[in-house]
């Protein structure tokens, strides 16, 4: 049996799919309205596949409390917050579970950290909790490390046919580690060690946070110079070895968003790229309101009420605002604009902005101008609804009159 510890975003498709690939499986929260939800055959987010697989699961077993179990295998998925104010990583989530483990497990027992930490956490935080209880690592527990690497919306493929890393300080442990992921991964999974793990997984999401930085850089600078940025790229990426990304309204979503900071917060006299790379992605969200004060002017537009964002999501077809740039954007929105911007998202069901619509059509009614921020494929099948709009493309979906980019 394996216990899973965390039941969101990550923890949960994770111990879905473990349970459905022939592992005893509990998963453990501390939220009990959370258990309570996903004991009543409820999951708690909206994934592609993951009903399918959440019932599949409860045919073999799976169950859901708010205890720590006696195992030989706990998988840590909880949160890993960082400071804004000085880009470090809070890992009191991580150590919480850590200790809790502590409590129940037996000897030999191994703990792996699924969630994503900077280089140096494990030796900086993990280790010390466990020696300050009396254990000793390597024998009365292991440590192991195995970075998630899915993204929502594609989670469920992603855990079957994602490479996988997993550090350890033992071949050993690693070789036990494997065998039980491979159950269900059916990429490649390699072994290392667990600072080489740690550092892998940042550095991914942050290659992809300075790529994203210069295509959004780009925009800034063609749009000082009246240029096309997107036929820009489009030439340029015919070069065999120039792939230049799409610009977008901000970076959103715990991973790209947030692991970046991880290493400008423990390297800040090194990182230099990254920071500035995170400083253009962050000013993305500002940069699309000085286009709608601008585009509000060049179409005598005067009541800012009259100006709807569609999404609040980070991402198209999913239902997490972590990161969200629309949320971040809300947040600056009163350097330049006073209150009233209407707010849609047919993912978002809940009320978690003022002025939010759950009614596409009543919302396309109240606004003119239409700032397409997330192109779900809801707005990308019903476009001829934005006949006679303003629109602020900020994903080039749209291609009707009217329509502006960034």
């Amino acid at each position: 049996m394996i216990n899973i510890i965390g039941l969101g975003y990550i923890g949960l498709p994770t111990a879905l799919m473990f349970a459905t690939h022939g592992t005893e499986v509990v998963g453990t929260d501390y939220n009990t309205h959370l258990v309570n939800e996903l004991n009543a055959g409820r999951t708690t987010f909206k994934e592609d596949g993951l009903e399918a697989l959440f019932e599949e699961a409860l045919n073999k077993g799976i169950t859901f409390t708010t205890k720590y179990q006696k195992t030989d295998i706990y998988i840590i998925a909880v949160p890993t917050p960082y400071d804004k104010r000085n880009k470090k990583i809070d890992p009191a989530y991580v150590i919480a579970a850590v200790e809790n483990v502590l409590e129940v497990c037996p000897k030999g027992a191994c703990i792996v950290i699924e969630s994503t930490v900077p280089p140096g956490t494990i030796d900086r935080y993990i280790r010390p909790t466990i020696e300050s209880k009396g254990f000793v690592i390597g024998k009365d527990v292991h440590l192991a490390h195995a970075p998630e690497r899915i993204i929502p919306g594609n989670m469920v493929y992603e855990l079957k046919y994602n490479s996988r890393t997993i550090g350890t300080d033992s071949q050993e442990i690693a070789t036990r580690i494997k065998e039980l992921y491979t159950s269900f991964c059916q990429s490649e999974i390699v072994t290392t060690d667990i600072r080489t793990a740690e550092m892998t997984k940042v550095v991914e999401n942050t290659f992809r946070d300075i790529n994203i930085a210069y295509a959004n850089e780009l925009t800034k600078i063609c749009r000082r110079e009246g240029m096309d940025v997107y036929e820009i790229i489009r030439i340029a990426n015919k070069h065999p070895r120039v792939n230049i990304l799409s610009p977008g309204p901000g970076v959103g979503g715990h991973c790209i968003s947030v692991d970046p900071w991880f290493l400008v917060g423990d390297f800040p006299d090194l990182a230099n790229l990254i920071w500035q790379a995170r400083k253009i992605n962050d000013s993305m969200p500002e940069f699309v309101l000085e286009r709608i004060h601008n585009i509000m002017k060049d179409q005598s537009i005067t009541d800012v009420g009259r100006v709807g964002l569609y999404g609040l999501t980070y991402k198209e077809d999913v239902d997490d605002v972590r990161e969200s740039p629309t949320l971040q954007l809300l947040d600056c929105m009163t350097r330049h604009l006073s209150s009233g911007l209407k707010v849609y998202d047919p993912w978002v069901k809940r009320d978690i902005v003022a002025n939010q619509y759950h009614e596409f059509d009543a919302f396309l009614q109240d606004v003119d101008l239409v700032v397409i921020m997330v192109a779900h494929s809801e707005i990308r099948e019903n476009m001829d609804k934005l006949q006679g709009k303003v629109v602020l493309d900020t994903r080039k979906v749209c291609e009707l009159p009217n329509t502006y980019r960034l």
